[in-house]
């Protein structure tokens, strides 16, 4: 009797830690999306400085497709090493992870012999950019590929892949969406060394006034159904990251950056997410009328910590596993302390 319920325990044991995965190693790592500027500030070099990041996925540039052109790049990073090493002496705790954003549309438009071109072009302009801006850096390791493929542009965008992949030789990895995530049989996995499933901008930002775009639980919860572990080594992204949606009798005019003190001194709140400008009021540069309504969209620490708790206990990840945030911003440190950030890092591995 003894001996059944030592097996009993044992069982249990085993199916809780299986259940709940510890993430014995995990690589921090922000994403670092401006084109206009060619350095941190201090506030952002402080960020890396101190949260000891070990990757940066930097937004080299983005391809969209032209009835004339082809597809062209477009929005390039201006950020380079010089203007943030305070010596000649690179950081080689620090990984720059060049990253591309293509358009959805360049594989629903282009053939084959186009996605010959766009291959030898990323690889080229990569390249490039990274000899010019970081010559004194340790050689990148890894290509990331981030775009909203669809089931109509996968063929287009598998093959773009694997073209990639040869002609670099390096390692390429690619964003993933909760959408093929969870229905990968429909969708297919792309042919890559390792994922990143990126658990925001889950709803259309149109699609559902009364929910939050950026971070829905319950969306969330929808698409982590899987038991079985992804094909591929996969990381994860969240969101550190806030928006506005402002409206005009009505209409839409645009998304906006604004803050909490804006919406607490000139607006009055109708609802979780919604707001009314009481008065005629400027904000950089901004002009907002009397009756102008608001849907503020923010991401709370509970919110956060909710997210990782539900991916842990249903997704599995590898021993090692890179957690990236959403992005690198001076404005991450007015809402998060250096200790939460270090906690969300840390949440995953306990």
């Amino acid at each position: 009797m003894k001996k059944i319920a030592l097996l009993g325990l044992l069982l249990v044991f085993l199916f809780s830690c299986k259940k709940d995965h510890k993430i014995e190693h995990i690589e921090r790592a922000f994403y670092y999306w401006k084109s206009e500027r060619d350095h941190f500030d201090s506030i952002e070099y402080k960020l890396l400085d101190t949260l000891k990041i070990q990757k940066l996925y930097v937004k080299f540039f983005e391809v969209k497709y032209d009835a004339t052109l082809g597809n062209i790049p477009f929005s390039k990073t201006n950020l380079n090493e010089y203007s943030w090493f305070n010596n000649d002496e690179p950081k080689d705790s620090l990984q720059i992870i060049p990253t591309v954003f293509i358009k959805n549309e360049v594989f629903l438009k282009s053939n084959k012999e186009e996605m010959d071109t766009l291959a030898s072009n990323v690889k080229h302009l990569v390249s490039k950019y990274f000899n010019n801006r970081f010559k004194n850096y340790i050689d990148y390791k890894e290509i990331q590929i981030d775009c909203d493929w669809t089931l109509k542009s996968r063929d287009n965008y598998f093959y773009f892949l694997k073209q990639l992949k040869k002609t670099t030789q390096k390692e390429l990895s690619c964003t993933l969406r909760l959408y093929p995530y969870k229905y990968r049989t429909k969708m297919g996995v792309p042919p890559v060394n390792r994922a990143t499933l990126m658990c925001y901008n889950l709803i259309q930002p149109f699609k559902d006034n009364s929910k939050n775009s950026i971070l829905d639980l319950d969306e969330l919860d929808s698409y982590l159904t899987v038991d079985k572990k992804y094909p591929i080594h996969l990381d994860v992204a969240l969101p550190l990251f806030s928006w506005a949606h402002h409206y005009q009798y009505d209409e839409f005019k645009g998304f906006v950056n604004l803050n909490e003190s804006f919406l607490k001194q000139v607006c009055e709140q109708k609802s979780e997410l919604w707001y009314e400008v009481k008065k005629d009021t400027s904000f950089v540069g901004l002009y907002f009328r009397a009756g102008d309504k608001i849907k503020y969209e923010d991401v709370s620490q509970k919110k956060i910590r909710n997210a990782i708790s539900k991916l842990k206990d249903k997704v599995k990840f590898d021993d090692k596993t890179t957690v990236t945030f959403f992005h690198l911003d001076t404005l991450i440190s007015n809402k998060y302390s250096h200790e939460t950030l270090t906690s969300f890092y840390n949440s995953f591995s306990y």
